[in-house]
């Protein structure tokens, strides 16, 4: 069968879905099904729901949860988590409990500048080109002034504007490398924008540029494009105790759990295999919140895992000590995130999940997302280091795997109270299952 199509996207959204299910299932009528059991009954909603991406044809779920009793600056929170991973919430809930009695989590945001450059090639005299920056930089800024007056308003806008050499690396070729402070807004659309217009200018006064040949006058502009390395959009998250506060088991030493736990951190500093999977766990908390609060997972991870690269190795984002008595865990992170803009005034969960954080500006964001990442990595840590990883996760993982053998409510009750005494696998689950129903 012909698995192509031309016009797919001018198809009405039945006319997409029947395409679908006739090209590539066997049973059309379950497929079809299955896509409208997860519309939404109101279809107003559906229709917002619709529009926010291209070729929509049903709703993708995934569960939201909430992690409460986080205590930030002396500052209470629930906050928010859409993610699907059994453990993650409960984990992060549990380490916010725990540092709910030793002070909390102290925050503070160190910076946040956001980048982006215009890439482009200039075949001539580099001295020349310094001079011609030199003389256009005040032009750039004042024809991008229709863009950036309402965010200079706000106390926002262009903060430099660099012209980087970057002959060394390949043959020609030099960026204009701007800085922009974008307030409470992501700022993607606002910087992109800006650095269209900065290409479109130096195209321009090349071109009027005397001194410049006429080979020197056409400049080539390959791109012009925001980044989502932000090393200078940084916030710090911090917990610290004394060391005989840190367990809750007293038949476990707290000088040993410390010094067990700070030999954890520093094998993910050293250990690039480990390191991986320990800013992973980091990430389950950060992705989760973000993803509530209607923000780009994809580009706070992809700058995240630069900013664990950038001193040439791939190395841990937490750190700990013991010092004097003192027990400290902390992270600083690159998270260039907004509170208005994109979906925040548009998807209605969205909207609510900022309004249970007390409709953060985008600083306070940072700092909230910031410590959902650290409690996260503090509860894995925590697990690793004493009972094991699988103990906590698989119990909380059971469920799923009940699931899977549509167990029902009271085989549930069952097997839950039969696994609070025995070791949770597949394989034992199934046998769990399979002797119950025999």
């Amino acid at each position: 069968m012909n698995k192509t199509i031309t016009g797919f996207s001018k198809l009405s959204k039945s006319e997409k879905i029947d395409w679908l299910v006739d090209t590539y299932f066997k049973n059309t009528a379950s497929a079809k099904s299955l896509l409208k059991q997860y519309w939404n009954e109101d279809k107003k909603l559906q229709q917002l729901h619709d529009e926010f991406i291209e070729n929509t044809i049903s709703n993708y779920y995934l569960p939201l949860g909430v992690a409460p009793n986080f205590l930030i600056n002396d500052t209470v929170y629930a906050i928010p988590m859409a993610i699907e991973e059994s453990s993650v919430v409960a984990a992060a809930s549990k380490a916010a409990k725990f540092w709910l009695d030793r002070g909390g989590f102290k925050t503070n945001v160190i910076s946040t500048e956001k980048i982006g450059q215009v890439h482009f090639i200039f075949k001539g005299e580099p001295s020349k080109l310094k001079q011609f920056f030199k003389a256009t930089k005040p032009k750039l800024i004042e024809a991008s002034k229709s863009l950036t007056q309402n965010m200079e308003k706000r106390g926002g806008g262009i903060l430099d504007i660099q012209l980087k050499d970057k002959t060394e690396d390949i043959d020609q070729y030099y960026q204009l490398h701007a800085t922009f402070e974008t307030l409470d807004a992501m700022g993607a659309n606002f910087i992109n924008s800006c650095l269209e217009q900065f290409a479109k200018t130096l195209k321009e006064e090349a071109l009027d540029y005397d001194l410049f040949s006429l080979e020197e006058q056409n400049i080539q502009v390959i791109m012009s494009i925001l980044s989502n390395y932000v090393p200078n959009c940084l916030v710090r998250a911090e917990v610290s105790c004394k060391v005989e506060e840190l367990t809750e088991n007293s038949n476990r030493s707290s000088q040993e759990f410390a010094e067990k736990f700070v030999q954890a951190v520093n094998i993910a500093e050293i250990e690039p295999y480990r390191a991986v999977t320990h800013n992973k766990g980091i990430m389950n908390g950060i992705d989760a919140v973000v993803l509530a609060t209607g923000n780009d997972f994809r580009a706070v991870e992809a700058g995240v895992h630069a900013y664990a690269s950038r001193n040439g190795q791939y190395s841990s984002l937490t750190h700990a000590k013991i010092e004097d008595g003192i027990f400290t865990f902390w992270m600083e992170i690159p998270l260039a995130l907004g509170t208005v803009g994109g979906l925040t005034k548009l998807h209605p969960l969205v909207k609510w999940a900022l309004e249970l954080l007390g409709e953060p500006s985008a600083k306070e964001l940072m700092q909230i997302v910031a410590v959902a990442g650290l409690a996260q990595n503090f509860a894995a840590l925590r697990s690793l280091t004493t009972t094991g990883i699988q103990e906590g996760h698989m119990k909380m993982h059971l469920m799923n795997i009940l699931n899977q053998f549509e167990a029902t409510s009271e085989e549930k009750i069952i097997l839950v109270k039969h696994f609070t005494t025995h070791t949770v696998t597949y394989s034992a689950a199934m046998e769990a299952i399979n002797d119950l129903r025999k």
